[in-house]
């Protein structure tokens, strides 16, 4: 989930926000300020409605936010960089580079959240129980309550073992510290996620088709990214699985035909694109990358400006290049490259362009460990 605009850094993570935020953001400042709290606090002015119902949609994103925070740092700790946080339409996400070494940095990973979480929804209902007490029964006390009961709520539906959720992470680590395999606890995982999407699809249209609000449709929502969100995970672990071992020189085209950054977009055209049948080239100086020069960039050049541009003009920049080293797993280099909008690694030895990695190369990989993994294994002598 990519961020629409950046926040800024909280413990040396970037953090972002997505559009869809303002989504949930306007529907639960709405249903407090339009519904619950006139309900529970009648005779209020629709001013203090709104500040009130504006504030707990506020704090609460600032919670999801320590939510995910949590996260980042513990994962950090255990050795894992963490490329940035997103808030969006389901949440938030942290995303973490790689995987964790082992399952017992996994459960602290992911149990954190959820223990945060937790910890928000007591320290806002001791503040709710504190008023409730001194007599204050006003839209504070509404608030506050509100914002110990959502915390609550968001730490238990974190913790079902079904993923993506956290608990489908601490499901995950239960099952590799019990079986020793990775991948396998991640199926397991993937696959209770699939089933919990599949109820709350269930549970959302029954609600719905039975007059009880558009709040079903809310929860079949949920259940449906749940279900491509564990799909996913299961397809990354198997491909995972079947990359394990797999260097980057293993799998690279070397030494790949290059181009010049001051050729013309026309001259690549006529000359290197249909000689050489490649749909992307490296630009070199030296025969160090500069640039990346693919057929969705040239694509975008008009034909009649393409004798005046260079390839410079549309390439990806150096500084927006994936670079690998030869001796790089293969399975280290593939989140940065599905990054990459280009979707290609270039391999530099000493600073040098000596290999390209492409989405094929990839799948011809994927392929090859698949088949050495369904490979019988050899009756002992006898």
């Amino acid at each position: 989930m990519r961020a629409s605009f950046r926040l800024g850094r909280i413990a040396g993570v970037p953090v972002g926000v997505n559009w869809s935020v303002l989504v949930i953001f306007a529907l639960i400042a709405w249903g407090l300020a339009a519904n619950q709290f006139p309900r529970s606090y009648p005779d209020r002015s629709p001013v203090a409605y709104t500040l009130a119902g504006l504030a707990a949609a506020v704090v609460f994103f600032v919670g999801l936010l320590a939510h995910e925070v949590s996260h980042a740092i513990v994962a950090k700790r255990n050795g894992l960089e963490v490329g940035g946080i997103t808030l969006w339409l389901f949440g938030g996400v942290a995303e973490l580079k790689g995987e964790p070494r082992d399952p017992g940095a996994e459960l602290r990973i992911s149990g954190v959240g959820p223990l945060v979480s937790l910890l928000l929804g007591a320290f806002f209902g001791v503040i709710a129980a504190l008023l409730a007490l001194a007599g204050q029964g006003g839209l504070l006390l509404g608030v506050m309550a509100w914002l110990a009961g959502i915390n609550v709520l968001l730490a238990v539906f974190n913790v079902l073992p079904a993923a993506p959720l956290d608990g489908g992470r601490l499901l995950r680590a239960a099952v590799w510290k019990a079986t020793g395999d990775r991948t396998r606890a991640s199926v397991v995982a993937a696959r209770a996620g699939w089933v919990l999407g599949a109820l709350l699809i269930g549970l959302g249209l029954w609600q719905f088709l039975s007059g009880v609000g558009f709040g079903g449709l809310w929860l079949a929502l949920i259940g449906w990214f749940l279900i491509g969100a564990a799909g996913m995970e299961e397809r990354q672990a198997r491909t995972g699985s079947a990359l394990r071992g797999i260097r980057v020189g293993e799998v690279m085209t070397p030494q790949p035909q290059t181009a010049s950054a001051e050729m013309t977009v026309a001259d690549f055209v006529d000359h290197y694109l249909f000689a050489y049948r490649h749909s992307a080239l490296p630009l070199t100086e030296d025969g160090r990358p500069t640039g990346l020069v693919t057929l969705d960039r040239v694509r975008g050049v008009p034909a009649d400006r393409r004798a005046s541009t260079t390839l410079a003009e549309v390439a990806c920049r150096a500084d927006q290049l994936v670079l690998a080293q030869p001796g790089e797993e293969l399975n280290d280099l593939l989140p940065r490259l599905s990054e990459c909008a280009d979707g290609r690694a270039l391999v530099v030895t000493d600073g040098r362009l000596v290999g390209i990695v492409s989405p094929s190369d990839i799948s011809r990989a994927v392929q090859r460990g698949t088949l050495r993994t369904n490979q019988p294994t050899p009756a002992a002598p006898r």
